[in-house]
């Protein structure tokens, strides 16, 4: 009698048929980079002015208006000091939904403590008057400071209801906090724009949680967008040797991180934690294995501009040096095209300007601002 295969025989053909389902061809539209600004260093973040210049930080501590006509300005004065340090440094940058009236920018970092020693992720926020950031605060501390270069996180996003999200790091050594409410590692936090915690936020009044928690569970949160249409909270979060995840990041939901996970250990690619779901955490949207794409910023397509893409979500990815645009049905997955593979560059993060156009920020001591165009 011939004998079946094991499941675990058949495991990996199950992977590749699974992988397969989803990378599904899709419609070709011919489109070339253009640059629009080059001599960042390691730019990080990319947000709009309402007259169309941008706002782009530097990792190593710089934030500068960039002209529409691609020319850089002076860096910016106002900032606090940053910890630009392995993956810390200056992080992104938004504006806030009613800047025509309070001329507000957003921006998150790598906060160095006090008596030095360690660092976490913090927001701040300042008035821009001219070439600088007046009236600076502080609105948000991730806790607790540890010394550590890595997992920062950090996007900043505001959604309809003017409440900004903040996403959040494990810290690489603290990656057992994800699963704890009491600390602010490997989380998304939703605070108001002045810092406060919106009162029906999911774990208020819950002892012992951190009430400006959103949600738990993650890894390294490097790209968020809201959903134009529904206006939830999408995010991609990098996993460690695979394991990358799209994510739906809902109010008060476990996404597993470190105990659920499709990543593998670096280098000996054993198993983390207990498996690859359970019922109590959220599955991803789609994942990434065997190879991580190392994916940052993020944003949904909603401009005519490119025809065939509108609704899809574009993913700037570092490792995989690409574009990656995914065509959805509602929050299914049904294509995946990787695009500008022969730039060469770490694409860090993904804008749609106010022009219809999408913006690409290249992570390189010699990054460059790069305009997607048919």
């Amino acid at each position: 009698m011939r004998r079946l295969p094991t499941l675990s025989a058949l495991l990996p053909a199950l992977v590749l048929a699974a992988t397969a389902l989803v990378a599904l061809p899709s419609a070709a539209l011919d489109v070339k980079p253009v640059t629009v600004a080059r001599g960042l260093q390691n730019p990080w973040g990319l947000a709009f002015l309402p007259d169309g210049r941008m706002l782009v930080t530097e990792r190593p501590g710089r934030m500068r208006i960039v002209e529409r006509d691609g020319t850089l300005g002076a860096p910016l004065a106002g900032l606090p000091p940053v910890v630009a340090s392995g993956q810390g440094g200056l992080l992104d940058v938004a504006v806030d939904p009613q800047f025509a009236d309070n001329r507000l920018v957003y921006w998150s970092y790598s906060e160095p403590a006090t008596d030095g020693n360690g660092n976490s992720t913090a927001v701040a926020r300042g008035r821009l008057d001219g070439n600088r950031l007046a009236d600076v605060q502080v609105i948000f501390r991730q806790q607790p400071k540890v010394a550590s270069s890595h997992h920062f996180g950090s996007r900043l996003v505001f959604a309809p209801d003017g409440r900004l999200f903040v996403t959040l790091g494990d810290r690489f050594s603290r990656k057992d906090d994800a699963q704890t409410l009491d600390n602010h590692h490997g989380k998304v936090v939703r605070i108001e724009p002045d810092g406060k915690v919106p009162a029906d936020n999911p774990f208020v009044g819950r002892a012992g949680a951190l009430p400006e928690i959103w949600s738990y569970g993650h890894r390294n949160i490097q790209g968020a967008a809201i959903h134009p249409t529904t206006g939830a909270l999408w995010t991609t979060e990098h996993g460690p040797q695979g394991g990358d995840e799209l994510n739906l990041t809902e109010a008060g939901k476990n996404y597993g991180w470190p105990v659920i996970t499709y990543g593998r250990n670096y280098g000996t690619g054993t198993r983390i934690g207990e498996g690859t779901e359970r019922a109590d955490v959220a599955a991803p949207l789609r994942h990434w294995v065997p190879t991580s794409i190392a994916p940052s910023g993020m944003a949904f397509v909603t401009s005519d501009r490119y025809p065939g893409w509108k609704g899809s979500v574009l993913i700037g990815a570092l490792r995989a040096q690409a574009l990656v645009r995914l065509s959805l049905d509602g929050h299914r997955v049904t294509g995946e095209e990787r695009l500008l593979t022969n730039l060469n560059a770490r694409i860090r993060d993904v804008r749609q300007g106010p022009d219809g156009w999408i913006y690409l920020l290249t992570d390189s001591p010699d990054g460059q601002i790069v305009r997607l165009e048919r």
